[in-house]
């Protein structure tokens, strides 16, 4: 959601540490962001959810929808997670090691799939996706409105700010330059069908080094150190003025 590609240097992190859904946030008091929908707005993304994916995707204008891009390691697309297809991948992919120091959901399947029920049976500000390339799955992401999310009571967050999570699932996709790839892909991705956000962003773990190095390749830049509930991060931006200089 890696360094040079996200975690290099121990095998393969995510790209970033998990966001927190406001809800777990709230379970420990001070990290909760007050940042309310309506209640019927809810209610829209909540009722047709019954086949354990988003009911819609109206925050984040459709991602499911927006179809394969090339990039130089092939075709790349988001897919919508289905929790009845996708648990038992992405739960192994959470009990790699080099993946459980960062987005710290290892152990019983349940664990992961407790972090997807509440995005797929959220408000709809994150969206949760395997990566597929050539038609294969070998990544989970998580694209979520940082605007709306606890994270944006530690900088200055504009209405739209997108960003994004990663994890490489396989062994032999990390440490080779994709993540790199795979990030701009994606970031350029959210550019394109998001045309009111103005930026992507992240926020790895200062700690992942090669996480950091895979967001600068991908044309990300640094813009601060930011103490979060449970790490220090970089938060790294993608700017759309910025995008075809870096």
């Amino acid at each position: 959601m890696p360094p040079t590609d996200a975690g290099a240097a121990t095998g393969q992190g995510p790209a970033t540490a998990p966001h927190r859904r406001p809800t777990e946030a709230g379970a420990e008091g001070e990290d909760t962001l007050e940042l309310r929908l309506p209640d019927d707005f809810v209610a829209r993304f909540r009722a047709a959810n019954r086949t354990g994916t988003p009911a819609t995707a109206d925050l984040l204008d459709s991602v499911g929808d927006w179809g394969p891009t090339p990039t130089p390691a092939g075709v790349f697309q988001l897919v919508p997670v289905r929790l009845e297809r996708d648990l038992p991948l992405i739960s192994r992919w959470m009990n790699d090691p080099a993946v459980a120091e960062f987005w710290q959901l290892s152990g019983p399947r349940g664990v992961t799939e407790a972090h997807l029920l509440a995005q797929l049976g959220g408000d709809g500000r994150s969206f949760p996706c395997l990566g597929l390339l050539e038609g294969t799955p070998m990544s989970y992401w998580e694209i979520y409105r940082a605007d709306l999310d606890p994270l944006a009571r530690y900088y200055p967050a504009r209405p739209h700010d997108t960003g994004i999570h990663l994890l490489v699932g396989g062994v032999a996709d990390r440490g080779r330059g994709l993540g790199s790839t795979l990030l701009r892909a994606v970031a350029d991705l959210v550019l394109d069908r998001r045309r009111t956000c103005a930026r992507v962003l992240a926020e790895p773990d200062l700690r992942n080094a090669p996480s950091l190095a895979a967001f600068l390749s991908a044309g990300f830049r640094f813009a601060a150190e930011v103490d979060l509930p449970g790490k220090r991060a970089a938060l790294m931006i993608r700017d759309r003025i910025l995008r075809d200089l870096l």
